[in-house]
């Protein structure tokens, strides 16, 4: 299955799990190189605020919709 050109419906998906995928790599990558480090941002994260973790996961998403949206325009 080729990720260029056919119908845009199949792109979409090519994509989508594409950039699953790749989340899947980077989420490893972190957990197989700094597993201690990544403890410890979770029990940063499980003293905050549910608001916090809100407004965070906002920025965070805002972000990465910023970023497609500059790299695939």
């Amino acid at each position: 299955m080729s990720g260029r050109g056919g119908a845009p419906g199949r792109r979409i998906v090519t994509d989508l799990f594409t950039a699953l995928a790749l989340v899947l790599v980077i989420e490893g990558l972190f957990l197989a190189l700094f597993p201690h480090r990544l403890r410890q941002i979770v029990v940063m994260m499980e003293q905050m605020s549910p608001e916090a973790l809100r407004l965070s996961g906002l920025a965070a998403a805002t972000l990465g919709v910023l970023l497609v949206w500059l790299l695939r325009g």
